[in-house]
């Protein structure tokens, strides 16, 4: 699953409710791109039982090691940077001005209130704009991106227009109800994101277009379609062909990709172009049954009943923590009101909230990371039982796909423990491989876990 972590309306609402909307695929974990990974031009050699399942060549695995330190590096001072942006806003009194000037600029109280919001939207934008040009300048130079500047320049814009058209009110409403209910607000904060999380879910496939081409599968790859539906029918799913689609992933990057997105009427099943040029269809069959088992094991609503669950002592303990920064700090930030929670009211108090949320979501994401790794490893299970008996070799699929993915992404093959439980969302592709090689529940007439033939 990716964690669309900074883009479409997810992004938007993950300002401010520390959370994500589930986007479920096959590949790797987060990194500075929140992105999937997956494979090269060739299928690996099958490996020997007592060797790694997932390995590099020696040139490959140079260059995974050095991409892997600075994704580590970069994910790091992103979350840190993201914190400090809004630490110094305040410390320097950038909130208070920003403030007094929209008061000034504006007469009507909800104007005031959107501008103030849309410059600090634009700020901390900004401010995180340095460390994604690192990004993106280490996924060229590895080859992971083919994408140009303008072009990635476009992307961030566009971004950036979709968060200020989301996220601004978002936050107004928020202020608002911190104003209506100065002692009780994080409990209308936390009913009201309920519905906006799983709009956010709804709502992503629809905003996708806008930084991506996608088209019907079927429109060139007919016969895979064909191949999928008998995976559709023994898993009992529900995605039916016009909710398959290939998406032109080629147009800016080398990697290799598939997921699940979306609920109800809009749930899909999405391909990356890449993929269907390079994975042989054994593999794709495998990925699909990855994906099927997201739905068939309902891990999208275990995902936003438990971000429900976490959100409602998350906001609670937010609430707590901010009203002892305004009390430590208020004066000192001039956030303005009379004792601690009237200055929560101010919008510049309300950045203080933020900046909560913004501490809880660095040191709990080793938390949602240690589900996300959960669930991977499930449809894992899934995917690899969904294909026995319509590939010749399921643990040889797996493998292969699992190396494929490592190597189209320059995965570590021997990532840090620490960063694996801190930074992953998914096992690593040398652990995920590794259970593939040894995993064949039906040897000696035994039954899979999900599948009993």
């Amino acid at each position: 699953m990716t964690s669309v972590y900074r883009v479409l309306v997810s992004f938007c609402i993950a300002i401010l409710l520390t959370t994500v909307a589930p986007r479920l695929g096959p590949g790797p974990q987060a990194a500075t791109h929140r992105v999937h990974r997956a494979q090269p031009e060739t299928a690996p050699p099958v490996v020997a039982s007592n060797l790694p399942a997932y390995s590099l060549p020696a040139d490959k695995l140079t260059k995974a090691v050095r991409l892997s330190q600075i994704r580590v590096v970069l994910d790091i001072a992103g979350s840190l940077w993201g914190v400090a942006a809004l630490w110094l806003l305040l410390a320097t009194r950038a909130t208070a001005r920003l403030a007094a000037w929209s008061r000034f600029f504006l007469s009507r109280r909800w104007m005031q209130g959107w501008l103030f919001f849309t410059l600090i939207l634009v700020i901390t934008t900004l401010a995180s704009l340095p460390l994604d040009i690192a990004a993106h300048m280490a996924s060229r130079h590895y080859g992971i991106s083919v994408q140009g500047w303008g072009s990635w320049l476009s992307d961030q814009f566009k971004g950036l227009g979709l968060t200020v058209l989301f996220a601004a009110p978002i936050l107004l409403l928020f202020n608002r109800l911190v104003r209506f209910s100065p002692r009780r607000y994080w409990i209308w904060g936390w009913l009201v994101s309920l519905p906006l999380i799983v709009l956010s879910v709804l709502a992503e496939p629809l905003i996708e277009p806008v930084f991506n081409t996608f088209e019907p599968l079927a429109k060139n790859h007919p016969a895979l379609v064909a191949q999928l539906e008998t995976v559709v029918a023994r898993t009992g799913t529900e995605i039916a062909p016009d909710r398959m689609f290939l998406m032109k992933a080629s147009e800016k990057s080398n990697g290799i990709n598939a997921y699940v997105t979306g609920i109800g009427a809009t749930k899909r099943y999405v391909m990356w172009d890449t993929a269907t040029d390079r994975l042989p269809d054994d593999e794709i069959l495998f990925i699909f049954g990855h994906e099927s088992g997201h739905y068939v094991l309902h891990h999208i609503p275990k995902i936003l009943a438990g971000t429900a669950i976490g959100l409602f002592f998350v906001f609670w303990g937010c609430a707590r923590f901010a009203s002892w920064l305004v009390y430590r700090f208020g004066a000192r930030w001039r956030l303005g009101g009379i004792d601690g929670m009237g200055s929560l009211c101010s919008r510049q108090g309300f950045v203080v909230l933020l900046l909560a949320l913004s501490i809880a979501n660095l040191v709990l994401q080793p938390v949602s990371n240690t589900f996300s790794r959960y669930f991977e490893h499930q449809a894992d299970v899934y995917g690899q039982e969904a294909i026995h008996g319509l590939v010749p070799d399921p643990q040889k699929t797996a493998v292969s796909a699992f190396n494929h993915l490592g190597q189209a992404w320059l995965e570590d093959p021997h990532p840090s423990p620490l960063v694996e439980f801190w930074e992953y969302n998914h096992p690593s592709v040398q652990t995920r491989a590794n259970f593939a090689q040894h995993y064949d529940p039906w040897a000696d007439g035994g039954s899979g876990e999900f599948f009993q033939k």
